[in-house]
């Protein structure tokens, strides 16, 4: 039995279909428990042991590191040493990977500082003291979540301002630009700007996404009901060339709906 029939066997039915099934977009959706992550390890494997594809050439994402550090050692269990040659990882830590080869691109130094949610906090604060927010009306917390909200949803500073209709939201419609350019001048990024910069660097590098839509021929996501539209933007330039997208979620622990 070759290696490839062996993941097979190993497989039910509708398992050993969606491995199977390697060329064009695929979307799996299946309870939990129902071994979906499973599915993924098994696919890599096969596309590696049965078609040939070099692991460099697959990249696997899922939404935690927990998640992706046990994608990537249920993909070495079933390949060996080759499967450290897969790309698996998060959303943001793709993200980080392909800024620091290419930030320079898009105005910012590839050493680029990533703020965490104290940076973050720190920097809103300053602005609600340069802008004159009341601390005691407007929770830095609530306007930092509210700027995360627009990142998220590509809703750009000035379109936010245009749209915000009540308190919170004009406070933080007033707080984003400051903010925005804040850390662009200080060269650094919050978890929300990994995935928001890296849909810029391809919407406005068409070389640069030339050449991850060539190198990544292969594109699996885990959890996809969990995507939010910047993640969904990122995925849909990445697959546009290839299109071998394969997807496995469960619609009934979906966090957003389109």
């Amino acid at each position: 039995m070759t290696t490839a029939e062996r993941f097979l066997e190993e497989l039910n039915p509708p398992q050993r279909r969606a491995v199977e099934q390697t060329e064009g977009p695929l979307l799996v959706l299946a309870g939990a428990g129902s071994g979906k992550t499973r599915v993924i390890a098994h696919r890599i494997a096969y596309l590696i042991a049965r078609k040939g594809i070099v692991p460099g050439q697959i990249l696997a994402v899922t939404f935690t590191n927990k998640a992706a550090g046990e994608m990537r050692e249920r993909v070495i269990e079933l390949l060996g040493p080759r499967g450290r040659g897969v790309w698996v990882g998060t959303f943001h830590s793709a993200c980080v990977r392909m800024l620091r080869q290419h930030a320079d691109r898009i105005g910012y130094a590839k050493n680029f500082q990533i703020y965490d949610t104290a940076d973050q906090l720190a920097v809103i604060k300053e602005g609600m003291k340069a802008l004159q927010l009341d601390p005691e009306r407007y929770r830095p917390s609530a306007l930092l979540g509210r700027i995360s909200w627009a990142k998220n949803h590509l809703v750009a500073p000035a379109a936010f301002q245009d749209e915000a209709s009540f308190g919170v939201e004009r406070a933080a419609a007033r707080l984003y630009p400051w903010y925005a350019e804040r850390l662009r001048r200080e060269q650094a990024m919050d978890f929300d700007d990994l995935l928001l910069n890296a849909v810029r660097l391809f919407d406005e590098q068409p070389a640069v996404l030339a050449l991850y839509q060539e190198r990544l021929r292969y594109l699996l996501i885990d959890e996809f009901q969990d995507t939010n539209p910047v993640q969904y933007r990122w995925v849909r330039l990445l697959t546009a060339r290839q299109q071998n997208l394969c997807v496995v979620g469960d619609d009934d622990q979906s966090i957003y709906r389109f």
